[in-house]
């Protein structure tokens, strides 16, 4: 079975976001932009290692990195996040609707049984 674009673009966002330390970044960047020596200062890890989660990030389009002066920030793209959000509200309604439907046959079972 053949992905599509769309459905690649969320595989990407998810593993990305399965990771703590890159969750912990997406925080700190939605409270502003920032460098990969500012990110870096919050852990025990080389700047390296928070080079290569950001490279996961934005790889999956969480975030982007502009160009200022020297630095290149790294900026959260909101927009991507809100995919996210729609895909797990879609699938809670869908388990939701499912499971009213199942409760109302089971109702109707046991109604059955005490005739």
């Amino acid at each position: 079975m053949e992905h599509t674009v769309a459905e690649q673009r969320l595989d990407a966002l998810f593993a990305a976001l399965s990771d703590r330390t890159r969750r912990d970044i997406v925080v700190r960047l939605s409270a502003g932009d920032a460098t990969v020596k500012e990110l870096a200062e919050h852990y025990t890890m080389t700047m390296q290692a928070v080079s290569q989660h950001l490279g996961v990030l934005e790889r999956s389009g969480l975030i982007s990195r502009g160009r200022h002066r020297q630095t290149r920030p790294c900026r959260l793209e909101p927009a991507v996040l809100e995919t996210a959000a729609s895909w797990i509200e879609e699938s809670r309604r869908t388990w939701s609707d499912r499971m009213d439907r199942l409760e109302t046959r089971l109702a109707e079972l046991r109604e059955g049984e005490a005739r």
